[in-house]
């Protein structure tokens, strides 16, 4: 049961972090006025700064992958005490 609490709020956690990161991309998108790609993942994870051109990005790609793999990995805890019972 222990292990079933511990996954789940790593599941929450890294989903909270991830969609709030989302959220505040998605508000940010329509100032941006120069990208490559996508407009959503570049305001989130931005690229390298050249000369003195402006970096129109949150750089938040860090916390973004943090909040994805806490995801899985409580997902991961979740499925392994469901299907293996100790």
């Amino acid at each position: 049961m222990k292990k079933v609490i511990i996954g789940g709020i790593l599941m929450l956690t890294g989903s909270l972090i991830s969609l709030g990161i989302i959220l505040a991309a998605a508000l940010y998108v329509p100032s941006i006025t120069a990208w490559s790609g996508s407009r959503l993942w570049y305001a989130i994870f931005g690229t390298k700064q050249y000369g003195d051109e402006v970096v129109q990005s949150l750089s938040l790609g860090f916390p973004f992958s943090v909040g994805v793999i806490l995801f899985i990995i409580g997902l991961i805890v979740l499925v392994r005490e469901y299907f293996i019972k100790d």
